[in-house]
């Protein structure tokens, strides 16, 4: 049996109770009223009509009032509750969902991805829902929780577990032919579990971000957006910028050469409207290595320096077993196993063409599938443009392993 010791299901379910209950209610009147009538006034009985009654105006104003406001009522009633669908509790944990054909894919706020939902017991959530391809619907029947993903529209659910344990996520609206595997869950671990799970699975912090705040920089400069003393370097790539040269300002787009110039040289180029305040940094307060961290985290580049990309596991938290077994069984794509060692036939340009799955073509298969499909399968695979270089190339390795 469903649970119902948590708010949201309170919600639903109280409006079905009191719909459900009135419905019976006036069903059981209706019906002993009717049998009632039929026994007193059969036709053996009364065999010819003797009221001369045409109306009643008390009747009449009964049946038309009662049921309106009986109506009216299942209307307030649903609406109260449905706005405290909608009515998130402050404090919230806010978590990405992302769903494409035939995966789900969980973002937290540290950058950290998964496929199935991690959130803490007895603490409310915020899902923010978002689709790739096709039309979705994130369920999950024991929070009472439904709501379609239209691709380009973002829109939210709100939950709040009661209890640990593992709640099901169902896509209920019909999105091709993996629909019926399109399946993960909320897994609601206790506070202990869940600070555990952080810190186990925490994405190592980009090193540029570390030299930020060895350097002091974020006191001057947020990370965020937020105003400060200095530019905020909040999604800096390519976006332009007023600098002023030798008393001149001129328009410049933010990319590598000029950020190593701000470090280096800080007051050359000046950005307008701050203060040439900041100091420059010399190789000997910031070496190269460093330096470079700083740029591509700024300009949102991953960290080279951290530990080597888990192939298999990208594999995993992108949804690919969704579709692609890893042990030979059929699917609704090509199997992995093994995929570096045999031959496959693909469909180029409308001809069969018989080559090895080597790492050109893995990587191509990957960032557009539609180009060459391999024969015998539907061509229904998406592009995974959403992935970075660098996780493109761990999955490639991970598949010539196989």
């Amino acid at each position: 049996m469903l649970p119902t010791d948590n708010p949201t299901a309170q919600l639903v379910d109280g409006v079905m109770i009191y719909i459900f209950g009135l419905s019976l209610l006036l069903l059981l009147g209706i019906t002993i009223v009717t049998i009632y009538f039929v026994v007193k006034y059969r036709r053996s009985r009364c065999p010819e009509p003797t009221s001369d009654v045409d109306h009643s105006i008390v009747l009449e104003a009964i049946w038309t009032v009662l049921p309106t406001l009986i109506v009216l009522t299942m209307f307030w009633y649903g609406w109260v509750n449905y706005v405290g669908l909608t009515e998130v509790p402050e404090g919230a944990m806010e978590v990405s969902a992302t769903a494409r054909m035939w995966s789900w894919q969980f973002e937290y706020a540290d950058g950290r991805r998964e496929n199935r939902l991690f959130v803490p017991a007895n603490t409310p959530v915020k899902v923010r829902l978002q689709s790739t391809d096709v039309i979705h619907s994130f369920f999950v029947p024991a929070f009472r929780i439904k709501k379609d993903m239209v691709p380009g529209l973002e829109t939210y659910v709100w939950f709040e577990a009661p209890k640990p344990g593992s709640y099901d996520i169902f896509c209920t609206e019909y999105c091709g032919v993996g629909h019926a595997d399109m399946i993960t869950t909320i897994e609601a671990l206790s506070a202990e579990d869940y600070a555990a799970w952080l810190v186990a699975d925490a994405p190592p912090e980009h090193r540029g971000l570390v030299v930020l705040r060895e350097q002091g920089c974020i006191g001057c400069h947020s990370i965020d957006g937020t105003p400060g003393i200095g530019p905020s370097l909040f999604e800096l790539a390519g976006s332009p910028r007023q600098v002023e040269i030798d008393g001149q300002t001129t328009e410049i787009t933010i990319d590598d050469d000029y950020l190593i110039r701000a470090i280096r040289e800080a007051n050359y180029e000046v950005v307008q409207g701050y203060p040439a305040m900041m100091p420059s940094y010399d190789e000997a307060s910031l070496n190269n290595d460093d330096l470079q961290s700083l740029v591509d985290y700024m300009m949102g580049r991953p960290d080279t320096t951290s530990a080597p990309l888990d192939g298999a596991r990208l594999i995993e938290i992108n949804g690919c077993t969704g579709c692609h077994s890893t042990d030979g069984s059929p699917s609704i794509g090509p199997t992995f196993q093994g995929i570096s060692s045999r031959d496959i036939t693909i469909i180029r340009d409308g001809k069969e063409v018989t080559q090895q799955a080597d790492a050109d073509y893995l990587l191509r298969a990957l960032v557009d599938p539609s180009v060459e499909t391999v024969k015998g399968y539907p061509d229904i695979m998406p592009p995974s443009d959403y992935l970075s270089p660098e996780e493109l190339d761990a999955i490639v390795e991970h598949l010539l392993q196989q």
